[in-house]
């Protein structure tokens, strides 16, 4: 079987549009995962159970079920929960992309705050202290102290996360988004160059998280000769 190149030079563009989704996909998850995620991981710290269980049940809960299943939750049952909330008697149209963004936030958080907890549990003691000798509040210590050396000491960890979540973009073409997968399945099915949309999307893929891979494998050198 011969590869068409003419057709996937053709298909390049459109390609590309779903590539960018993909991008976006990725940078709403990444961006909104960290920040909740962040907030749910000092939940999680917190000595107050009346804090810390919802966030550690959040966590489970979303860390036990699919991202696919989440996925159809937010695209099927939630435009019924709100319409049953405002007593409209019908469904709220949400549409794909608001389904996908908000899914990939919810979903990926519960994962980013397992890192970001680590992050801080990495940090010395002595450090807390520090910031109780100062007099900062949880507030700033958090964020102007504690914060920073969590990132830096699991960074390597996050843009690992980030390649997975690249990678788990793909599911969202059951519910018929374009997204680098669905813009190729659109075309396979359409022309029938099923052999070379796929191959397309799969040396795409492999391209890009290889090279994230081998970012992070060096970053991750460098940080632990102090950054150097």
């Amino acid at each position: 079987m011969m590869v068409d190149l003419s057709a996937i030079a053709a298909a390049l563009p459109f390609l590309l549009q779903g590539l960018w989704f993909t991008v976006q996909i990725t940078l709403v998850g990444v961006t909104g995962g960290i920040v909740f995620g962040s907030l749910i991981a000092v939940a999680r710290l917190s000595p107050n159970p009346l804090i810390s269980t919802p966030a550690t049940a959040y966590v489970n809960l979303m860390r036990s079920i699919p991202l696919i299943l989440v996925i159809f939750w937010v695209f099927f049952l939630v435009p019924w929960a709100i319409g049953w909330v405002t007593r409209s008697g019908r469904p709220v149209a949400v549409g794909a992309s608001l389904t996908i963004f908000v899914t990939f936030v919810l979903f990926e958080a519960a994962y980013y705050a397992e890192i970001v907890r680590a992050g801080f549990r990495s940090i010395s003691p002595g450090q807390y202290s520090a910031c109780d000798a100062l007099g900062l509040s949880k507030f700033h210590a958090y964020v102007y102290i504690l914060f920073p050396q969590a990132i830096r000491n699991v960074l390597p960890i996050l843009l690992t996360q980030t390649i997975v979540l690249f990678q788990d973009t793909s599911l969202v073409y059951v519910i018929s988004a374009t997204d680098l997968l669905g813009a190729a399945t659109k075309i396979a099915q359409r022309d029938g160059r099923l052999v070379e949309m796929y191959l397309t999307v799969g040396i795409i893929y492999f391209v890009l998280c290889y090279a994230a891979s081998q970012f992070v494998k060096e970053l991750q050198g460098r940080l632990a000769y102090g950054g150097r």
